[in-house]
């Protein structure tokens, strides 16, 4: 039986015999093979996938997604297994804090890590907003060579190693996990760094990760350096070492594999292209190698490649526009079936599961309302089906509904807007007059609301192609200083204006709720 296997297979196997002292004997059936597998996983080391294309989206140019593409990507990462996902810091505004509580309570499996600012303040005001997640983890990320200390924290080397003790006795006295994560490390005087990183661990550091900031070291350098702080810091051996490798030298994968053979129990990697290692390459090593360096990971490899053709849209560049990015999302979908529009609610939840959507009952619920409103006037196949999940799935809960609007415009006259809205169960009307109709919607929309909000941008794209093709409205209001965007779909343009409009209210009125 054994003979049939893989030779990395049977390798595992014999590891597992030398380990497991009761199996000295190759079973003759495949039960006990598969008994004998088990007992060989468990002793196979686990590395913690850690991503962070959210934290470097925020300093990306070319890589700007929305709110609702920020939380679909975040649960994609979850359903699929990785380890932890990375939130860019808070800077004050409030679509911040919203959209780190929206993801803490949205994902259920995954740690999530939030970098906190420079000072005690900034670790108890992330770790309010992270706080309700299931698992929250902190992340004090500074630089520890003499070249960012003094130029981007204004910080002395003396004076470093008290600023770090501070920021992690602080990130720990609140949060059970706390990652301290040491920038150009590789560019650091190692005397400085071993001390930094000595205390971080004696202030409560459980992650500690050195960051290849530069991307000039080779994988056997690297090898050294991490062997050279494991011998010198013994602390290092009872917590967690992570690296974060960079691809200036098109090495970062090849770096990060190195790594892992030196000891370190946590990579860094992200689902866009960029200077990190990808998820996609890092994915693809652990399946062909993964067994031969006797390492795993909690990915689930049958499904990530459906996961990242769903995520491809994040290597489409900003340049390409709304429009072609709507295109890399069909291409991913396929446009493989249509539904009849009397299709029932059990039917669209099938087809919502086959598109690799696993939603709650109430989104379920608002898909399929949404579902029969857009499939009164258009044909709902895969792409639409998309759109209308994108739209009605994981919003903030509704304070205005949207119940029927008339507008009235031509050449001749101005444009007025009647917009009804529902407020806890009570219908509420607004009249405007406006320069065009979706100006007269906006303007009945604040007169209901009593209040005026900037209109920082106002877009409109075609999601579909024909004379009843779906088009997405964005708005971006600011709201106190704090930009908040929201988005609507429909065949009519002035309807999806408006839905784009209430639905941007609704997240500043939950987030003014919540803070």
């Amino acid at each position: 039986m054994v003979k049939d296997l893989s030779e990395s297979v049977k390798w595992s196997l014999y590891a597992a015999m030398w380990v497991v002292p009761r199996l000295y004997v190759v079973p003759e059936n495949v039960s006990g093979i598969i008994f004998l597998l088990k007992e060989c996983i468990i002793f196979m080391k686990k590395i913690i996938i850690s991503d962070l294309t959210l934290r470097e989206e925020a300093k990306r140019t070319d890589l700007n997604l929305s709110f609702k593409e920020k939380l679909e990507f975040a649960r994609e990462l979850d359903r699929l297994g990785v380890d932890v996902i990375e939130t860019a810091p808070l800077t004050g505004k409030k679509a911040d804090t919203l959209l780190i509580r929206t993801l803490a309570a949205l994902i259920k499996n995954t740690t999530l890590s939030c970098p906190v600012g420079m000072d005690v303040k900034s670790v108890e005001e992330t770790w309010q907003a992270v706080k309700d997640a299931a698992k929250p983890r902190l992340l004090i990320s500074l630089p520890v060579s003499t070249v960012q200390m003094e130029y981007v924290i204004h910080k002395k080397a003396n004076v470093m190693p008290a600023f770090v003790e501070e920021l992690v006795s602080a990130a720990k006295a609140l949060c059970n996990e706390v990652e301290f994560s040491a920038e150009d490390a590789t560019r650091a005087d190692p005397e400085l760094l071993i001390k930094i990183i000595e205390t971080a661990i004696n202030a409560g550091a459980d992650i500690i990760t050195i960051c290849d900031t530069a991307g000039k070291m080779l994988p056997g350098e690297l090898a050294e350096m991490i062997a050279d702080l494991y011998e010198k810091i013994p602390a290092l051996k009872d917590i967690t070492l992570s690296v974060q490798c960079s691809d200036d030298l098109n090495m970062a994968t090849s770096c990060t594999f190195t790594a892992i053979r030196a000891g370190v129990g946590q990579i860094k990697v992200a689902s866009a292209q960029g200077a990190n290692p990808t998820l996609d390459n890092i994915s693809h090593v652990f399946h062909h190698r993964g067994d031969s360096m006797g390492i795993r990971c909690g990915i689930d490899m049958t499904g990530i490649h459906r996961a990242l053709t769903r995520m491809s849209w994040l290597n489409v560049n900003d340049a390409d526009s709304s429009n072609n990015r709507s295109a890399s999302a069909e291409m991913a979908l396929g446009e493989d079936f249509i539904i009849d529009p009397s299709a029932d609610r059990a039917s669209v939840d099938t087809y919502v599961a086959r598109l690799g959507y696993t939603l709650s009952e109430d989104d379920l619920t608002r898909v399929y309302a949404e579902f029969t409103r857009v499939a009164a006037n258009k044909a709902i196949g895969s792409r639409e089906l998309d759109t209308i999940i994108a739209s009605a799935a994981l919003q903030v809960p509704a304070t205005y509904e949207l119940q029927n609007y008339v507008i009235n415009s031509g050449n001749v006259m101005r444009a007025t807007a009647n917009i009804n809205l529902i407020k806890d169960g009570n219908v509420l009307t607004g009249l405007s007059l406006g320069d065009g109709p979706i100006d007269a919607a906006f303007k009945a929309i604040e007169q209901i609301l009593g209040h005026h909000y900037e209109l920082d941008d106002f877009q409109i794209v075609s999601i579909t192609e024909g004379r009843e093709a779906i088009g997405k409205a964005l708005v971006k209001l600011r709201s106190n200083g704090t930009l908040v965007s929201g988005q609507g779909i429909s065949t009519d343009i002035i309807g999806a204006s408006i839905r784009a409009y209430v639905d941007a209210v609704n997240k500043i009125v939950y987030e003014e709720n919540m803070i």
